[in-house]
């Protein structure tokens, strides 16, 4: 499967699971957060604002893998 495809069915499981959407948003918004560790809160909120949609469109892969990886280990236990 090449990457295109991964991303798009990544996407479409955050578009199918409320659970699975929340979990990748608040991951990439947090490594986000410590990325632009320079703004306020108040600057990164209003920055998040702006650019959540781009930015969770672009690491959705990133996002999913997290939460399969955060699965398969607490699944584990």
């Amino acid at each position: 499967m090449n990457i295109d495809s991964m991303t798009h069915a990544a996407r479409k499981a955050m578009n199918h699971n409320p659970e699975i959407r929340n979990w990748i948003e608040n991951y990439i918004k947090n490594k986000v957060r410590a990325e632009k560790s320079e703004l306020s809160d108040q600057e990164f909120e209003n920055y998040w604002k702006y650019h959540k949609p781009e930015i969770i469109h672009e690491r959705s892969l990133e996002g999913f893998l997290a939460y399969r990886e955060h699965k398969i280990n607490n699944d584990l236990k």
